[in-house]
């Protein structure tokens, strides 16, 4: 039998040991709640960079500024192995220039920016290139990444019409004679 031990001089009835009664507790616990978009704003983070829509091009650094725009351009690419992509979706040469000549009717304004991987042979580039103009397209760009500061100088945009300047060169450092070997 289980109860409970009265104290001494104490009767049975009016026992020190009270029944403790329990309320429920009213506040929310948010700490699993933030776990939780702890948890999925590491996952976005992560995730993010791999979403880049595009064909895999490896671009030429340059130091040249950014061009800007306010409508979203077309972006035919040139791979490393020398196919050619307006958008994702890849093409031959001349299904391109149908599929261009039917946009310039379209959206003759169209801006059509190139993406060539630094290996491609420099005539696929001007082929394709060609395919582009004579599609209709004046406004042509091509694209690279931008070059990190390498310690070179800055090069300035020229205005149109106008030669860019030079990047200054370093001086050329010769290299002290090695000390001959003592005996």
């Amino acid at each position: 039998m289980s109860g409970v031990i009265p104290a001494p001089g104490a009767n049975s009835s009016g026992s020190k040991f009270k029944r403790r009664s329990y309320t429920p507790i009213a506040d929310i616990n948010v700490t699993p709640l933030v776990d939780v978009m702890l948890v999925l704003l590491i996952i976005f983070m992560v995730t993010a960079p791999l979403l880049q829509v595009g064909v895999p091009v490896d671009l030429p650094k340059t130091s040249a500024s950014q061009v800007g725009g306010k409508d979203e351009p077309m972006v035919v690419s040139v791979n490393s192995q020398g196919e050619v992509f307006l958008g994702e979706t890849k093409y031959d040469i001349a299904e391109l220039g149908a599929k261009l000549k039917a946009v310039h009717e379209e959206k003759p304004d169209q801006r059509v920016f190139m993406r060539g991987d630094k290996s491609v042979d420099y005539g696929k580039m001007m082929e394709v290139m060609g395919v582009v103009i004579d599609s209709g397209f004046r406004q042509l760009g091509l694209l690279g990444e931008q070059a990190q500061a390498l310690g070179r100088g800055t090069v300035t945009p020229a205005a149109p019409g106008q030669t860019a300047p030079r990047a200054p060169q370093a001086p050329a450092q010769s290299q002290p004679p090695a000390p001959a070997p003592r005996r």
